[in-house]
């Protein structure tokens, strides 16, 4: 990569990230609905041709903010310690998020990340675009299973569907305890009950494959 190249794409990444901080902040502040793509291109001073470039739809500005976590589940999976199992590397680091707050688990009572999760759970247009996020986990997730020898694709494929709905779920349900008024660390040795019953339940239907 030359200076001149590396240099266009360090602009195009600090763009897509006021992009999406400022599409944020504009949504916290005044809703979802009520900010548009118009809004987000003029307090940025870009035009709606530009933003569309960087995202696709007003949806996207919001979840650039958790996709840093697209793959995680396969990166687990394929970095996993020598003799752990795929459920079992992702049962300690689910736990492990649960134990960090990461937003992403939906067990952060931070106030910008609490006001993030009511909008993302509470906007259903929001809610449909992370069913394309969770697709592409799953795809990711099901190669790296695959790559285990654990099963064929089809069984991959399944494996990682229940898996990121696993995920997702629990993070919603997460999101309910604190939403509710529950005190986080009360929350959080509820959240990590829950996430041993699901990965038990995941257990028991995939460990013929993936133990």
């Amino acid at each position: 990569m030359t200076d001149e190249t590396g240099l266009r794409e360090r602009k195009k990444q600090r763009t897509r990230q006021a992009l999406s901080d400022t599409a944020i902040e504009l949504f916290l502040k005044h809703g979802f609905d009520q900010v548009s793509v118009a809004d987000v291109a003029a307090a940025v001073e870009v035009s709606k041709p530009t933003l569309f470039r960087y995202f696709p739809a007003k949806e996207d500005l919001a979840l650039h903010r958790i996709a840093d976590h697209q793959g995680e589940a396969a990166r687990v999976v394929a970095g996993r310690a020598a003799g752990q199992s795929p459920l079992g590397a992702l049962r300690a680091h689910y736990h492990a998020r649960l134990d960090a707050h990461d937003p992403i688990t939906g067990l952060n009572d931070h106030p910008v990340v609490r006001a993030f999760n009511d909008m993302l759970y509470g906007t259903p247009s929001l809610l449909a675009r992370l069913v394309r996020y969770a697709e592409r986990d799953e795809e990711l997730l099901a190669g790296a299973l695959l790559e285990t020898g654990g099963g064929d694709a089809l069984t991959a494929g399944l494996a990682a569907a229940q898996i990121i709905t696993v995920h997702h779920r629990l993070a919603q349900e997460n999101w309910r305890k604190l939403a509710s008024g529950r005190a986080i660390g009360d929350a959080l040795v509820e959240a990590h009950a829950d996430a041993d019953r699901a990965f038990d339940l995941l257990g028991a239907g995939l460990g013929v494959s993936f133990p």
